[in-house]
């Protein structure tokens, strides 16, 4: 996510985001709420006499629109978020319009009170989209290059070529040297890496790789090319490789927070869950980690709990709040156990 302009006067005012990825679109299904404000280039029927006589002839005009939010609906299979409301800046005002927010859209929230979640949520999808999750290297014999996959598409890090000879072993190995010695300073610790290429180099590199750096290498898998360069970057992208790292890296961090919740409860030992018992954890301080579904904050906002005190108050008790995505079966798990629970510092009794 892009932040384009910040105006905000305390908790009060405007942050405009282009969107850059679907995950972005889903962070704003919960960023944007019921009666904020949003503003976004949409298109609208204008309408004059020709129209009238000939409706069929109805042309869609683009316009900048602020709607009043009335409902929100995130389409996963369709890439969009639809935000409806009342038009009250703009063409046609006291009209009702609906909003397509897709990968790449421009919009204006405005909001009377932010809340410290939403602002954590586009500072996370911020920094997010400034440092590779996925790092690629596309190699054949002799060559190699290495790329960044960034939301905004691939940023090529360095090109390495051995300096002479064909085939010889101690020349390849100090080609696939290089290439590692380029990846330990490349590679954030939390990115994993796609090894890609034609042929079987990229088996022999990643055998090496798995001899040298056996951590790093762990985080690795291959995929087949019929290039390097970026054109065996753009392939291994149509063939969904990154898409399939960002969601399972993102499962097994919630997973491992789900499987420590479920041990420590199995153990009657440091964990709460639900509202009650999360509560009474927090009021002795004990709250290390809260973790909260999607859902269960959305439908607690529309029912006008205070789930936001509770969650400004374990970040003031320097607590770390997580927040599951229920499109994935660890969000669907911690749902089911009512929405939120608690891994904490010290066991509290009830």
């Amino acid at each position: 996510m892009r932040v384009t302009n910040r105006s905000l006067k305390g908790r009060e005012g405007e942050i405009a985001v282009t969107a850059e990825t679907l995950d972005d679109l889903w962070h704003l299904k919960y960023i944007i709420e019921k009666g904020d404000l949003v503003f976004a280039v949409t298109k609208r029927k204008a309408d004059s006499a020709s129209d009238k006589i000939r409706p069929e002839k109805v042309e869609k005009v683009k316009v900048r629109l602020g709607i009043r939010v009335d409902e929100i609906e995130f389409h996963k299979f369709a890439n969009r978020l639809r935000v409806h409301g009342m038009i009250e800046h703009g063409m046609d005002v006291g009209s009702f319009h609906t909003l397509n927010i897709e990968i790449g859209t421009n919009l204006s929230i405005v909001k009377e009170h932010w809340k410290s979640d939403q602002l954590q949520r586009i500072q996370d999808a911020e920094e997010a989209s400034k440092r590779p999750k996925v790092v690629m290297v596309a190699i054949e014999e002799g060559d190699a290059d290495i790329g960044f996959v960034h939301h905004y598409g691939i940023e090529i890090y360095s090109h390495i070529r051995q300096s002479s000879g064909k085939r010889e072993t101690s020349l390849r190995n100090e080609f696939f040297r290089e290439v590692v010695e380029q990846l330990r300073h490349a590679v954030p610790e939390e990115a994993s890496i796609v090894i890609a290429g034609p042929g079987f180099t990229k088996e022999d590199f990643i055998k090496y790789f798995q001899e040298i750096e056996p951590a790093m290498a762990s985080k690795a898998l291959i995929e087949d090319t019929s290039m390097i360069g970026m054109s065996g970057f753009q392939e291994v992208l149509r063939r969904g490789a990154v898409d399939r790292i960002m969601q399972e890296s993102r499962i097994a961090r919630e997973s491992a927070l789900m499987e420590d919740l479920i041990r420590e409860i199995s153990m009657d030992g440091k964990a709460a869950y639900g509202f009650a018992d999360v509560n009474n954890a927090l009021n002795f301080g004990a709250v290390e980690t809260l973790l909260v579904a999607d859902e269960t904050l959305r439908e607690g906002r529309e029912k006008g709990e205070d789930i936001d005190k509770l969650l400004m108050e374990v970040e003031q008790a320097q607590g770390k709040v997580v927040v599951f995505s229920t499109a994935f079966e660890p969000g669907e798990k911690l749902h089911k156990l009512g929405g939120i629970a608690a891994l904490l510092r010290f066991k509290v009794r009830g």
